[in-house]
């Protein structure tokens, strides 16, 4: 038991180089398709090719949103089943998350290929770029649906328990890339179709390398019959993607703000409308690496930050942040100091074409990324709460940078001209970087050492049974439905389990036993979907499962709550029981029990059962006190010694 331990008790710096290599390295050639584009475009074909691959780039990041979505869900729904052993159907899951990825790429083509030049000028095309991008994204389009699925298998695979085949995988589709540009733009002389030709060549490659991990996967395994498309195996996967796909959505809405406010601010000076919007690529470029790097760092400690936060071992929560911190900021440091000194030598890097065009881009080079430290310290704040289940802050502060940036980049142009739009970022970066540190003093503040608490041995919890019924009992907030159990268990003389899984669960997760009991209570109702697909909640719903189980396990018992009717499906054995009571009754019920006033009793309800009901459709992909999954639903309103009589009655006439 226990195996997730040494997260608690392995050095810290040994564990985030150990976490944080691998999901950096993965970061960095995931960026390397487009990159290695820009600089061969950028040498080969000038500025305006450069102009071009940014135009196509906002489409394809919509379609590496869909790719996340479908894949990242996929990938913590894996890693959910296993945790619970229930891998059974996991294999219709993947094969309907390759199809939904593979559809996804077919809709864009359609719209594109629909729509045509129209939605290239609408995403920042002019007459002098319009047929580039036209010749680059009509080529890298038709790869669309296999690229999206070669995107979404390398998130399965890495859940398969194979990171090194993922990463492999798309390092041999980037080396493709960089050995083909060269070739196709200098010695075959194909233009602005060579990077997209290279660019499709290694993204298919890695897509049959992908494919061909289908026949030897480790959790799940696909068959041909899996491949019909079907909602329901869908529903619990599409949510635990949600936060990836938001994180692409906001890049996107970024991307083409900045495009068109270039485009338009840029036709009014002396520059034109090409060259801003090129230097943009390329600063973006650098941009993405820099941000790739630490959200690297950032995104291997949070496994280890969450799980130390669930165990409640505060201090090793904030020496780990700590260390994340440090590195970034020695990573951003050493970055900016490179392109405050010798800004040319990262322009001509990606193409010099005039002196207009190379002293726009180095000044808008020094100003845009002037700051760089607080975007990444700002991303590694927001992605540091979210691990810790600070869900309510991390999802706003995530994107607060990008809303701030869009903002400034329609107020500032108007007084500084095209210019301003650069300017925009350190702006929005010392804006955003004071509300985040708020935010984190405050939450650094609270977490305070516990006093040491004796675990639980199983022994204590666990009480043998004879053979017989296990009832689950769900409940609407006001039912009494613990009470209801308890007396059930009493007049059958059988266990009954309620407070006892939390500390089952505690022994088997290390996690302490408040976070567990935490996990599906009404004051994480919000953003509930990333809350549970973050590391340390995921342990602690696997732990509850198998505590559950165990207990099942010993024989005859109640079990109430902590949907344990999901948990214990299949078994011959099993009764499952819904109780609810008229909203009246409950109001009443409730301003009975905990004093509450008839105001504060209805928002207690409604709050409670709104968390209950997420959370239960959050693992399970089912709604919560659908009459069709339970064998009996009771009113308690007809009382608790009635209620609990009727469920007996029902019991012994089996």
């Amino acid at each position: 038991m226990q195996e997730n331990n040494y997260l608690g008790t392995e050095k810290a710096g040994r564990l985030l180089l150990q976490f944080a290599v691998p999901s950096t390295l993965a970061l960095i050639i995931s960026c390397l398709y487009n990159i290695v584009d820009q600089i061969f475009v950028g040498n080969g074909i000038g500025y305006l090719g450069n102009a071009a691959t940014g135009i196509v780039f906002p489409i394809t990041v919509i379609g590496w949103g869909a790719s996340v979505l479908f894949g990242d869900g996929m990938a913590t729904y894996l890693s959910l089943s296993q945790g619970r052993g229930s891998t059974a159907g996991a294999g219709r899951s993947v094969a309907n998350s390759i199809l939904g990825s593979f559809f996804s790429g077919v809709v864009i083509i359609a719209v594109c290929y629909a729509l045509g030049d129209s939605i290239l000028y609408a995403l920042g095309a002019t007459e002098a770029t319009i047929t580039l991008t036209r010749d680059y994204g009509s080529i890298i389009f038709i790869m669309m649906p296999l690229a999206l699925v070669q995107n979404t298998l390398a998130s399965i695979i890495r859940a398969d328990g194979s990171p090194r085949y993922s990463m492999a995988a798309m390092m041999v589709g980037a080396v493709i890339n960089m050995i083909g540009d060269p070739v196709a733009i200098f010695v075959l002389d194909w233009g602005i179709k060579s990077a997209a030709y290279a660019t499709i060549l290694g993204q298919f490659v890695s897509f049959l390398i992908c494919i061909a991990y289908l026949r030897r996967s480790r959790i799940f395994h696909v068959k041909a019959a899996d491949f019909i498309p079907s909602w329901q195996r869908l529903k619990p996967v599409l949510p635990l993607g949600t936060g990836s796909f938001l994180t692409q959505l906001c890049i996107v809405v970024t991307t083409i703000v900045n495009n068109v406010l270039l485009k338009t601010y840029g036709a009014q000076s002396v520059y034109g409308p090409d060259i801003p919007l090129s230097a943009f690529v390329v600063i973006m470029k650098l941009f993405q690496i820099i941000l790739n790097i630490a959200c690297g760092i950032t995104a291997g400690a949070l496994p280890i930050m969450g799980y130390n936060y669930g165990a409640k071992l505060y201090d090793r929560v904030k020496e780990t942040f700590r260390l994340v911190a440090i590195s970034t900021a020695t990573v951003c440091v050493i970055a900016t100091i490179l392109f405050e000194a010798v800004p040319l030598a990262f322009i001509r890097l990606f193409g010099a074409d005039g002196e207009l065009y190379t002293t726009f881009a180095v000044y808008c080079l020094r100003v845009y990324l002037s700051l760089l430290i607080f975007t990444c310290l700002q991303k590694a704040c927001a992605m540091f709460l979210q691990s810790i289940g600070h869900a309510k802050a991390a999802v706003p502060l995530s994107i607060l940078r990008d809303v701030l940036l869009i903002a400034l980049s329609l107020v500032i142009p108007t007084q500084m001209g095209v210019t301003g739009i650069f300017w925009a970022a350190p702006a929005a970066d010392i804006l955003a970087m004071a509300v985040t540190a708020v935010v984190i003093l405050r939450v650094w503040r609270q977490l305070s050492v516990p006093a040491a608490q004796e675990p639980e041995s199983a022994g204590t919890v666990l009480r043998a049974s004879r053979s017989g019924v296990i009832i689950t009992i769900a409940r609407e907030h006001g039912t009494a439905g613990k009470q209801i159990g308890q007396l059930v268990a009493k007049k059958l003389g059988v266990p009954c389990y309620y407070k006892e899984m939390t500390a089952l669960a505690a022994q088997e997760s290390g996690l302490a036993k408040e976070f567990i009991s935490g996990i599906n209570s009404d004051e994480n109702a919000v953003m509930r979907e990333l809350y549970l697909s973050t590391s340390a909640v995921q342990q602690a719903v696997i732990a509850q499962d198998k505590a559950i189980t165990m207990i099942a396990d010993m024989g005859a018992c109640v079990i109430v709550g902590r949907a344990a009717d999901y948990v214990l499906r299949g078994r011959d054995n099993l009764v499952r029981i819904f109780i609810h009571a008229p909203k009246d009754y409950r109001v009443k019920k409730v301003m009975e029990m905990y004093g509450d006033t008839e105001q504060e009793g209805r928002r207690s309800i409604a709050r409670s059962d709104s968390a209950r009901g997420s959370y239960y459709k959050s693992i399970s992909g089912r709604e919560w006190g659908d009459a069709h999954q339970y064998e009996l639903s009771v009113d308690s309103s007809i009382g608790v010694e009635k209620t609990a009589g009727l469920i007996c009655d029902y019991i012994r006439r089996m």
